[in-house]
């Protein structure tokens, strides 16, 4: 079979499954998600073993240090996969739930209720605990999905997914329910753009270069997880001491996920009474501090260019620029910022309204890491992505934004006159 017959033929069988898996009992879906967890952890070694073909790719291809990080799996990475499935086990089923009931003067009472999207494509590059995240909560939702994951994780992602086929047998829902694109050809992300009869979304889980790709050719509706231009602004009444700990962790936790910080923003009036320790701190921790007019003072920095403002690194390198105090932090967020997560450190209220209320992005956050832009720790249990677009799903996407909601009208006889 080629390409765009394998990919027909996953369609359908997802199409089949999401008639099933809307009507699924909420007892149904969390044991196969237990179940898939404890297929997981059962299997951690042979997990690992896959990872190591994957790793040894990564390296072939010549991944940077943090596309490596994002792409390996050890013994705590996947408890962490473990612990999401179990997480996204324990959460409200969201199918079915009644967000709104009212009365009307003609009779008629009208119920708004969620129901599930369909069948949600999901495409994805590098980490492969995105299978089990999306497969995931897509199944918590009632939907089929059809994963479409990145090539460097392609033995990792196939053992994973072998695991939430597991679950889902053991559960006595369909195999077909959670379905993992068999092929590394970059046809299927192709075909999966154009399923129109069978996918009812898509959501892309990557570089700048593949969300483009998706938004340009989709013709199915899509969720945007767009880069992460993450800025911190540093503002002229921050603590200096919570300001070193948050710059710092913000930047180099993790480096290569979408949270993690890119710009530094220091308000020129902190500056002139504080200097910039955390510069120091990200100079001394081996980032690369690419920074702008007014900080080429600070040892071990370099000079930034143009290409630094709006870049999204997801590597031990930040840009840093002074600024003149919350309006000119917000004139540059406004101007190079992915609208997906940006932070103020302040302690002064009416400043962090100010910048609550005029940079749109999807999350916001006063004194406190940017690290924390991940749906786990917003309570969702896991996250297919976060959406940076304005339509239906914004900001981390967990369970309930991957369901739609029709409405129940019931009358007793009631007709129009």
């Amino acid at each position: 079979m080629d390409v765009k017959e394998i990919m027909a033929e996953i369609g359908a069988r997802a199409k089949a499954a999401s008639a099933l898996l809307a009507f699924a009992t909420s007892e149904s879906k969390s044991a196969a998600l237990t179940g898939a967890a404890d297929a997981v952890w059962a299997r951690r070694a042979e997990i690992i073993e896959a990872n190591a073909k994957d790793l040894d790719y990564g390296r072939n291809k010549g991944l940077s240090g943090a596309m490596m990080d994002r792409l390996m799996l050890d013994e705590g990475r996947i408890q962490g996969i473990v612990d999401g499935l179990r997480s996204v086990a324990k959460l409200p089923d969201p199918v079915g739930v009644v967000t709104a009931d009212w009365d009307m003067p003609s009779g008629l009472n009208i119920r708004r209720v969620r129901t599930p999207l369909g069948v949600i494509g999901v495409i994805y590059e590098s980490r492969p605990n995105v299978t089990a995240d999306a497969g995931g909560l897509c199944l918590k939702a009632g939907n089929a999905s059809i994963l479409r994951g990145g090539s460097e994780s392609f033995h990792s992602s196939t053992v994973i997914h072998s695991c939430l086929v597991d679950g889902l047998e053991a559960a006595g829902l369909p195999a077909d329910s959670i379905q993992l694109v068999p092929t590394r050809d970059r046809a299927a992300v192709s075909e999966m753009l154009t399923m129109t009869d069978y996918i009812d979304v898509i959501v892309p889980r990557g570089g700048k270069g593949l969300v483009g790709l998706v938004q340009r050719e989709a013709r199915v509706p899509v969720f945007a997880h767009l880069e992460g231009i993450v800025h911190v602004y540093v503002d002229g009444d921050a603590d200096v001491e919570k300001a070193r700990e948050i710059v710092l962790n913000a930047k180099t936790r993790r480096t290569g996920i979408c949270g993690s910080a890119e710009c530094l923003l220091i308000d020129r009036a902190f500056f002139d009474v504080h200097g910039a320790p955390f510069v120091e701190d990200l100079v001394n921790a081996g980032v690369e501090v690419r920074v702008g007019e007014g900080l080429q003072g600070i040892a071990g920095t370099i000079p930034a260019t143009a290409a630094d403002w709006g870049n999204e690194y997801l590597d031990m390198i930040i840009a840093a620029k002074l600024v003149d105090g919350i309006d000119g932090a917000i004139a540059h967020i406004g101007e190079y910022s992915s609208n997906h997560t940006d932070a103020i450190l302040t302690e002064n209220d009416t400043t962090a309204d100010r910048f609550f209320q005029r940079v749109d992005s999807a999350i916001l956050m006063r004194n406190a890491s940017t690290q924390f832009a991940d749906g786990g720790e917003f309570g969702m249990g896991a996250e297919i992505g976060i959406a940076t677009g304005k339509m239906h799903a914004r900001g981390p996407v967990g369970a309930e934004q991957l369901t739609s909601f029709k409405y129940l009208v019931v009358g007793d006889g009631t007709t129009r006159p």
